[in-house]
């Protein structure tokens, strides 16, 4: 696992320094959990004002690792506060430019008709599934994963779910994609995945007690930019109507109330939380 980081990371760097040198397009730094939409709307972006965009995606620590090691980017896109929070304690954004754009839900996300029967997230400690997390330290969803898997179920059903998993994807992308190919009977995703491959993938929601809090997907003007003036303009056009009717289409929740009436109850949002140690270096 960790040559697979490595190199992934190596690739990320090169192709960032490359898209960078190349003219002046806006670099945007984006974790997985948008990247749907986020495509899209780039491409109306670059159509309806000439200004390039090039996106890189990948786990969101992933990605704020790049930044920082290569002096560059003009936005950071992740797919979380938390990795928000991390960024601006870096000095790696300017705070003052963030926007809350979307907002995520946890579910369990299994493979179109259930094969499996999962119902809950306890029928996750049954004997024999595959079971699929992100990586906890460095993706948005699998920071999620564990705190609702902590949090909600004791010692032991902890210790057999933990027994279940068999891989951390490195990305939200990835982990959505788990369910598609049928390498996992399960992955703690969110509730949008769902609607990357409806042909596929199945949500399964959490029970109201067991959603933690609601995510929401921050971005913000980069401390490195090279065109803060542009970087604006696209985040301004992401929270526009034009922006906002994309990621509606492909799904999202639009606001905090849109989140709380799909869980049945309000929530906190964003935050932060710290993974035990037990479960990082996965």
């Amino acid at each position: 696992m960790r040559i697979v980081v490595k190199v992934s990371l190596l690739l990320i760097f090169t192709l960032s320094n490359t898209l960078w040198a190349a003219g002046n397009p806006l670099l945007v730094f984006a974790g997985a959990a948008s990247k749907p939409p986020t495509e899209e709307v780039a491409a109306v972006f670059e159509k309806e004002t000439g200004i390039k965009v090039d996106l890189l995606f990948g786990g969101s620590g992933y990605v704020l690792s790049q930044m920082i090691l290569g002096k560059k980017g003009d936005l950071y896109f992740p797919g979380s506060s938390d990795f928000m929070e991390l960024a601006k304690k870096k000095g790696v954004v300017l705070s003052e430019t963030e926007r809350k754009v979307v907002y995520l839900v946890p579910a369990i996300n299994v493979y179109k008709g259930n094969p499996k029967n999962i119902r809950k997230l306890s029928d996750l400690t049954r004997a024999g599934l595959r079971v699929v997390i992100a990586r906890p330290d460095t993706v948005c969803v699998g920071l999620y994963a564990v705190e609702i898997i902590e949090k909600n179920l004791t010692p032991s059903q902890i210790d057999r779910v933990r027994k279940n998993i068999v891989n951390y994807a490195e990305s939200c992308e990835k982990t959505a994609t788990y369910v598609s190919l049928l390498s996992a009977d399960a992955v703690i995703g969110w509730s949008v995945f769902q609607y990357w491959d409806p042909e596929r993938i199945e949500t399964i929601r959490l029970a109201k007690e067991e959603v933690l809090r609601i995510g929401y997907i921050p971005i913000a003007i980069s401390r490195y930019t090279r065109d803060s003036n542009n970087a604006q303009k696209f985040i301004d056009f992401l929270l526009s109507e034009r922006g906002k009717a994309i990621f509606r289409k492909h799904h999202y929740f639009m606001s905090p109330e849109e989140a709380f009436l799909y869980i049945g109850e309000e929530k906190p949002i964003g935050g932060e939380y710290r993974v035990p140690q037990s479960w990082l270096g996965k």
